[in-house]
């Protein structure tokens, strides 16, 4: 396995970890190269337009297409796009203000991102009980869904980033946009294109020797 061009960072932490250099981020020559070099969008590289229709189809079928124990479905998507994210965006801001009274708008409101990205998609946690497959099980599918849109839509040239915050865990947010009681947000798909100006650089990211055991048994 090739070794890639890395620069060492340490956490503020003190944890160990690398960024790798720019010009081999999302390498899309092969699926190894890719999954090995993906990086998500950040707020600033977001911008129009969004994904056009047969995109967005892809994109929601791939995200269907992901480990589901007992075909349970435990997932659903929710498209905001147009009309309908500028009066969502106008929501989060007053419902921020409403629970954070004082406090400014900025990156924890979100609010910013809702109203620059030109779509966003919302993934829905949709857990019951069932005798075979327990409740976490199911929010890990949820989460691959996730993952599954995300990787796609960095393979696909978009610009996509998953986020969660405040509105992942508001109730009045969740009946907004029409979730049952037994549901929640999974992840908020904020999704463009890429701002061919923006910079790009590595998130910090660790090494898997540090957080890998191989483990044996102990001798009797």
């Amino acid at each position: 396995m090739k070794d890639l061009p890395k620069t060492p960072v340490t956490s503020r932490r003190g944890r160990r970890g690398f960024e790798l250099e720019p010009h081999v981020l999302n390498d899309t020559s092969g699926i190894i190269d890719f999954l090995r070099t993906r990086r998500s969008a950040e707020p600033a590289q977001i911008t129009g337009p969004g994904p056009d229709d047969g995109q967005l189809e892809l994109l929601l079928e791939i995200a269907a297409r992901t480990p589901d124990h007992g075909k349970m479905e435990p997932w659903r998507f929710i498209v905001i796009r147009g009309r309908a994210k500028d009066e969502f965006a106008a929501f989060a801001k007053n419902r921020w203000q409403e629970l954070n009274a004082g406090e400014p708008l900025g990156k924890k409101a979100l609010y910013d991102l809702i109203e620059k990205a030109p779509l966003i998609i919302v993934v829905v946690s949709r857990a019951v009980d069932h005798p075979k497959v327990p409740a976490w099980e199911q929010r890990l599918s949820a989460g691959a869904a996730c993952m599954n849109m995300l990787t796609a839509a960095t393979a696909m040239g978009l610009a996509m980033q998953w986020r969660s915050g405040w509105p992942a865990e508001d109730e009045k947010t969740f009946r907004y946009l029409g979730l049952t009681e037994n549901e929640t947000i999974a992840g908020l798909m904020f999704t463009g294109s890429l701002d061919p100006s923006a910079p790009r650089s590595d998130r910090r990211r660790p090494f898997w020797r540090d957080l890998t055991t191989f483990w044996q048994p102990d001798e009797a």
